[in-house]
This record gives C-alpha cells, structure tokens and sequence, in this order.
C-alpha cells in the first residue's frame, strides 16, 4: 500500500481575479506529518481509495483506480459559493492494485486519523471495496452505546459472500459479519435496489438481515421513500453514506465499473440525499467506482464533483 500525498498539481481551473473557484481554495494535508486537530469550523477532507482490486476480483471492469483523481479534476473547475466551506482539505491516496487489504487498513487508518483531527471526510472511489475500509476507520470511534447505521445509495445490495477473499461486491456483507462479531445490531439502508442486479440470494439475504431496501421503482414517489429512509435513520446516532456511481443510469453515470440505462437519476436521489444530510448524523461519506477509462466526456466526473458540490454547500452537514 502506497500513501501519496496530496500535490499542487492535481488542482487546476478557471483563471479568475478573484477566488471564485474551489482550485483556490484547496489546503494540501499530509497525513504522514500528523496532522494538527482543527480548532476551526469542521473541514471536509477528500481522502482517495485509488484501487481497482476488488473490482477485478469480482469481475468487474477494471480502471477505478484513476477515479479519485479524475473527481478532483472536475471539483476544482466548481465554484465556491456562500454558504460553503471556508476551505476544501486533500488528505491525498492510497494507491495499491493488487492488495486490497492492504489498501482498506490504509484508508481505514487515514480516515480514522482525519476524524480524530477534526475533519468531515469524503471518499473518493475507487472500487465499492473501500465501503468496508470506511466502516472500519469509523467503527473504533463510536462512544460507548453509539450505533452507527450504513446508507448506501446503489442498485447492488453488495451482500456477496466474501469468497475466497472480500471484493467490490461484497462490503455489506463483511460489515455484517463484524457488527454479529462485535455484539452489534447491523444497520444498513440501501436506496436504488433493482431487481435486474441483485441475485435472489441477495434479496433474500438482505430481507433476513433486516436491510431496508428502497427499490429504484419506488424513487417516484419522493415522499413516502424519505419517509422510510428518516424512519429507519431515527435510531441511530451517526450515519456513513456511501454513494455508488453504478446506482445512476448510464445516460448520466457511463464511466463505472457496472454501466446500466435503468439505473436512478439525480433528480430523484437529491431530495433523498438532502433528508439524510439534515439530519445532523451524517459524519462521513464517499462516491465509488469512478472509472474514467469508460467515461464519456468526463460526465460521470462531473456527476460525482457536483454531488459533492452540493453535500459542500448544503446548511448543517458540515
């Protein structure tokens, strides 16, 4: 597993008089120097899981590995608005191919170190692996009782057997088998299912776990969806949200590692995402598997930097 830290030149934009953008607003952090804890308003921190390895693993099409920075690409080019933050931290990537575990103990550590230091930190993906390293960095962090709760914005319940070794498909699964490990309750919502992507052992795994599953089909119905979604998030005290780019359909998302055209649309994930936001427990989050390679246009890049866009200005998140 190889730390990079963050580097200059991986933000660029519009050349501007003023500070408009986000590109001038970016504050290198290396997490190899410890970094200090924030004694300012939290800062969100982009922290990179660059690894394509349980993709290929669970015979997906690699190239993920080039997402997080392909997101920062088109993030810098956005503009900083009122109501943002005052600044955007890079805590930089953890680089690895081949070593999937080795990449998830990376960036369970990083983001651990990021949380303890005053941070909000977002993901950027890289396979869905990395869903199983951010449980693991927040796991250790909840004080006593505290239950923690999963929410996964995807069409793929990711309940596969970690078989031989775990992968993309399969993080729900192992945060599954620590939570009945730890004496824990498993707490995990998924938005988007489809039927087309999910084997029937999964549905029914995910119906004998206690999973709420909110279908794709159902997302026409904005309300009676938030409904369930605020219901199920009443009981916890902290939420991670996991935001799978192979959830949209591929007129907005094609550049992922599963492309589908029946997938969900921004519109009808936002009013969602925003319910969750404001309930004051989201303490981190993440967008994976980025594949640039497969992009078109760089519209999935997009996608996903205007996703975060919005979670950045977005009243009470941060």
């Amino acid at each position: 597993m190889t730390y990079e830290a963050a580097q200059p030149s991986w933000w660029s934009g519009r050349q501007a008089q003023h500070p408009d953008y986000l590109y001038q607003h970016i504050r290198l952090l290396n997490l190899e120097d410890s970094p200090a804890r924030l004694t300012e308003t939290r800062l969100p921190a982009l922290l990179g899981y660059a690894c394509e390895a349980g993709v290929a693993r669970n015979q997906g099409r690699v190239g993920a590995a080039e997402g997080p920075n392909a997101i920062r690409e088109a993030l810098g080019k956005l503009p900083l608005l009122h109501g943002g933050p005052v600044a955007l931290a890079d805590a930089g990537n953890i680089r690895e191919n081949t070593d999937m575990e080795g990449a998830q103990k990376g960036f369970a550590n990083c983001l651990k170190t990021l949380l303890e230091t005053g941070y909000f930190p977002i993901g950027l993906g890289g396979g869905h692996d990395m869903a199983y390293a951010h449980y693991m960095g927040l796991r250790g962090l909840m004080p006593g009782k505290g239950r923690l709760g999963m929410i996964n914005f995807d069409a793929h319940l990711d309940l596969r057997q970690p078989v031989p070794r775990g992968h993309s498909g399969s993080p729900y699964h192992q945060m599954a088998a620590d939570c009945e490990a730890r004496g824990d309750r498993f707490s995990y919502a998924c938005v988007g299912v489809r039927a087309d992507a999910n084997t029937q052992e999964l549905l029914d795994r995910a119906s004998q776990w206690g999973v709420l599953c909110l279908s794709r089909d159902s997302l026409g119905d904005t309300g009676a969806a938030e409904t369930r979604l605020l219901a199920f998030c009443e009981s916890l005290d902290a939420i991670y949200l996991s935001i799978d780019l192979d959830g949209f359909t591929s007129a907005f998302a094609p550049g992922v590692s599963a492309a589908s055209p029946m997938g969900f649309t921004p519109q009808e994930i936002l009013p969602l995402l925003r319910a969750v936001w404001d309930t004051g427990k989201v303490v981190s989050m993440d967008l994976a598997e980025m594949n640039p390679g497969l992009d078109r246009d760089g519209q999935t890049a997009r996608l996903a930097a205007s996703l975060i866009h919005t979670a950045l200005h977005h009243p009470g998140l941060l």
